[in-house]
């Protein structure tokens, strides 16, 4: 096969990111710009298969699930799938030595990776092209740099993924009759030094259901430490919440979202999913750096307490620091974020209007 040049319009695109659930959400605009640029492109995102069902029914979008449980016969697996086909670009969004080794199957003609300050476990050796250095911190601008690359230079901040009739009724049947509006707190990270404290999520609900009248729902995943966290807020609610924890797939939990009128929640997969609602996230950050993984369409009120963080845990600011650092070596680490600093935002986020961008308003 011929190779095409820099400038010729791309037919076949491999994206390479495998995980985490929020980065996967974080990719889905880089998708939609090149859609939206070559209407025709098609796109093949080799990604994990928890992850992919968030995204694997994007149309015009193939995925390729690789079991990183699975060992040599997952990549074997892959190697199979992927045996006599060839890209015009491999996108290669995920720096890993794990992504390293993946991406070594994969056949393009460019094989485009990160730039300097977001590389790392020596991708730039597996790599030809690198994306120019960004200003922006953010992971979301980082990726939409690689749709640049391949000449779709108009962002398209569209984090929309199908949502099935039978999910959102789903939704519907778990929420109720209720006509309150809604709080939402989901409140584990699966890096769990990212997590609150129990009793001041609590704190917050009880302040959003006595000043403003919000019913409080929880929602999360199913594991036995999500769990757990949910009977401790509601122990220490002085009014009562709607517990959904481990009760959604993925696409119900958007459906829930989709609900709602405000998301507390630490740095997380949900605080990313949620993007592609109108719903106005709180994201909790001492252990990581906003700026990087802020919840995006509602970065104004992300609660940034990671320069405290930095200062007290590395001697250093958030400047100084390597760009991804995450500061989760200490358990209270979170607990620099005081209740008030939430509720704060909680009343900012119910005096403000909706998000200026509606997600049903892009098109």
């Amino acid at each position: 096969m011929t190779a095409r040049g820099q400038g010729a319009a791309p037919r076949r695109v491999c994206i390479l990111r495998l995980s985490a659930l929020g980065d996967c959400a974080n990719v889905v605009p880089a998708i939609r710009t090149l859609q939206a640029a070559y209407p025709d492109v098609e796109i093949t995102w080799i990604i994990n298969k928890a992850e992919a069902g968030l995204v694997a029914d994007i149309a015009g979008v193939e995925c390729l699930a690789y079991d990183k449980r699975g060992g040599r016969a997952a990549i074997a697996d892959l190697k199979r799938q992927l045996a006599g086909r060839r890209f015009d670009a491999l996108l290669n969004m995920h720096a890993s030595w794990r992504a390293n080794r993946i991406s070594l199957l994969v056949k393009a003609d460019r094989r485009i990776g990160f730039d300097a300050r977001r590389a790392r476990d020596g991708q730039r050796l597996f790599v030809r092209e690198r994306i120019p250095a960004v200003g922006s911190r953010h992971v979301v601008d980082g990726f939409l740099a690689f749709a640049a690359m391949l000449g779709a230079s108009e962002p398209v901040m569209d984090w929309r993924v199908p949502i099935a009739e039978a999910d959102r009724a789903r939704a519907g049947e778990l929420l109720g009759d209720d006509a309150r509006e809604i709080l939402f707190i989901s409140p584990c990270s699966s890096h769990t030094r990212r997590n609150w404290l129990a009793d001041r999520y609590a704190a917050v609900a009880d302040h959003a259901a006595h000043e403003h009248g919000l019913r409080v729902v929880l929602v999360g995943g199913p594991s036995d430490l999500e769990r757990q966290m949910g009977v401790d807020i509601e122990t220490a609610m002085a009014t009562p919440a709607t517990n959904l924890i481990g009760q959604t797939n993925l696409k119900q939990l958007i459906a829930l979202f989709e609900r709602g009128r405000v998301l507390v929640t630490p740095d997380s997969g949900p605080a990313h999913m949620a993007n592609a609602t109108d719903i106005t996230t709180i994201s909790l950050h001492a252990a990581t750096d906003p700026r990087r993984s802020g919840a995006y369409r509602s970065r104004q009120f992300c609660v940034d307490y990671f320069a405290e963080a930095a200062a007290r845990y590395r001697n250093a600011t958030p400047d100084t620091l390597k760009w991804g650092t995450r500061i989760e070596d200490d358990a209270g680490v979170m607990a620099l974020i005081p209740v008030e600093a939430v509720t704060r935002r909680v009343d900012q986020a119910l005096a403000a209007d909706s998000p200026a961008c509606s997600m049903a308003a892009i098109f």
